[in-house]
């Protein structure tokens, strides 16, 4: 991992230099200016941004709640991410050109109302950050158009509205992948409230067009489930934060390495991007202002590759109400966390719990991600809070439970157990990863998971890389049962690299005597990522039905509309730079 560390560096030296462009576009991530030196922006002189709100449902007369019809475009402009850094060229959803932003509008549905949203594709002939060609990507290099796709990340929705890899389009749907369903995309919103996002999901650029800009929040409520709750709402209280990082050029433009850590193999990737500047909701550490009282921030990881591991200073904790998509049973107080890429940690904060006058949200996590043994990591500034005193009595609460009616995970439901195996593999002699995989397969290759509807399973996912990699499974939510390392690790993997098969390579041995690892009590309600340890097996209950409040009835087993149909879902790494490496694979839902 040290060794990835100094290669990134080395290539993005070479990045500097290269004369190859992939990309287009007048502000370019390979543009002559310098890479800036984030030591010269001052830290928290911008505020933190609220992000438009859209509301993803109407209102009938008498006050009944219909669907919602929204049209959202992804749009070429620029965006200001620090009061001394020129605009910078971006992606930007919105709903016009004027109203885009980075991150999009938060999308506010309500539990049980349908949200259509028609994706409008307004991304000009060519992008303007590079990509690889060879990737297995959604279009060939050249192609006329930026693929995209919008994926709503923790949604249950039909798999024509899930934002298929394949399902990508250009502007004016002057060209389609194999797997595009025309628009609108249809979001039930049948499912308990909690947070998601939507982002681009095109199949080889999902880490280029995030890069770009293309991400937004998602919530759903369920204002007859929470209100009850009392915890802290309103627009002033219950705050989104959209976390990434991102690299610089001194004239603003984003800058993407123009040359990979091995070139030979693949010209442009790399394994994982990592920026020197931290953004929330689109600013370079900003500040807020905040009352002594309880906030919730709804805490989302959008970064390609970094993990956040979180602390606040002036001695205030954290109070954990949902994890993902779902509220916790109960809450949880922790001092700090780590979040992973596409997690999403729903905290409290008491400012009235320190009687400072600010408060850093700091984060101190390696990256990459867990670093090699021994590594000190450095601690870096997230935002700041500026603290008064409340101008009015605090009437929210933390009530001592909050959803304890959604169905503990039992492993005793699972109707079968698979094995997912995790792989990185290496070429020309490099000890830099050129290739990930799932189960030693490529995307492209057959369908192997076949779940059935209705129905548990147990996956024990087996990591023989040196990543942490969050885990995502579309449609689903899964528990974590257990986490354990294996033993004589490179044993096991040279093993498994020739046969692939875990249970002739003796995984049972390799597992006896292994270290348990805790999940920590934050993680342990039903979720839709998990981060999978290093050289570990972590055995996880993944749930293909909807999540009820007790025993279903069959057909309460079933999703509100046919799984079997359409161009399927998909499970994979969520870190970007792997995803788009083919460390995704498909999975065909049956009856």
């Amino acid at each position: 991992m040290g060794e990835r560390r100094s290669a990134c560096l080395l290539a993005v030296a070479m990045a500097l230099q290269a004369a190859a462009v992939l990309g287009g576009g007048e502000q370019q991530s390979g543009g002559g200016a310098a890479l800036l030196d984030p030591r010269g922006l001052e830290k928290f002189v911008d505020e933190l941004p609220d992000m438009p709100r859209l509301r993803g449902y109407g209102v009938a007369e008498g006050g009944a709640l219909v669907a919602g019809n929204l049209t959202i475009g992804m749009y070429d402009t620029t965006w200001k991410f620090h009061r001394d850094l020129p605009a910078t060229r971006v992606f930007a959803y919105g709903a016009s050109r004027e109203t885009a932003t980075v991150p999009g509008p938060t999308i506010e549905a309500m539990r049980g109302v349908p949200t259509h949203v028609t994706w409008v594709n307004h991304l000009p002939p060519r992008h303007f950050l590079p990509w690889d060609p060879t990737l297995t990507t959604a279009a060939a290099l050249g192609t006329r158009g930026v693929p995209t796709v919008v994926h709503l990340h923790g949604g249950v929705q039909h798999s024509s509205s899930d934002g298929h890899s394949l399902a990508w389009f250009t502007a004016g749907l002057a060209a389609t992948g194999p797997r595009f369903s025309p628009p609108p995309y249809a979001y039930p919103n049948r499912q308990p409230p909690g947070n998601l996002w939507y982002h681009d999901h095109a199949m080889g650029l999902t880490r280029v067009n995030i890069l770009a800009g293309l991400m937004g929040a998602y919530r759903v409520a369920s204002p007859d489930e929470e209100a009850p709750l009392n915890l802290p709402s309103g627009e002033a209280f219950d705050r989104n934060l959209v976390l990434f990082d991102r690299d610089f050029r001194a004239d603003g433009a984003l800058f993407m390495n123009r040359t990979g850590n091995n070139p030979d193999v693949h010209p442009q990737w790399q394994p994982e991007y990592f920026g020197a500047v931290v953004v929330v909701n689109g600013k370079a550490w900003p500040y807020l202002r905040v009352r002594r009282r309880r906030y919730r921030f709804r805490i989302l990881n959008a970064s390609n590759a970094r993990f956040f591991r979180l602390r606040l200073s002036a001695g205030l904790r954290f109070v954990h109400v949902g994890s993902d998509s779902v509220y916790l049973a109960r809450p949880v107080a922790t001092d700090t966390f780590l979040v992973a890429p596409s997690e999403i940690a729903d905290v409290v904060v008491d400012f009235a719990g320190s009687i400072a006058d600010a408060a850093v949200l700091s984060d101190d996590a390696p990256a990459p991600y867990p670093g090699d043994p021994g590594d000190k990591a450095e601690t870096i500034a997230v935002m700041k809070f500026l603290i008064e005193d409340a101008a009015e009595p605090d009437t929210s609460a933390v009530p001592a439970a909050l959803m304890p009616h959604y169905p503990r995970p039992d492993a005793r439901e699972a109707a079968t157990t698979r094995r997912i195996t995790m792989y990185e593999y290496q070429k020309n002699g490099t000890d830099e990863p050129t290739h990930l995989y799932l189960n030693a397969r490529s995307y492209m290759d057959p369908v192997t998971e076949t779940p059935r509807e209705g129905t548990s399973e147990l996956w024990d996912v087996i990591n023989l890389t040196d990543d942490n990699h969050p885990l995502h499974v579309h449609l689903a939510l899964f528990a974590v049962l257990e986490q354990r390392s294996l033993r004589r690790v490179d044993e096991f993997r040279e093993c498994m690299r020739g046969r692939n098969d875990a249970r002739a390579c003796g995984i049972d041995r390799h597992l006896a005597g292994g270290r348990r690892h805790v999940v920590p009590r934050q993680e342990r309600g039903w979720k839709n990522v998990f981060k999978v340890r290093p050289s570990a097996v972590t055995r996880i209950l993944v749930r293909f039905k909807p999540l009820s409040s007790g025993a279903a009835s069959p057909e309460e087993s079933r999703f509100p509309f046919d799984v079997t149909t359409g161009p399927g879902y998909v499970y994979h790494c969520h870190i970007l730079d792997h995803e788009d490496n083919e460390m995704m694979r498909p999975m065909k839902i049956v009856r």
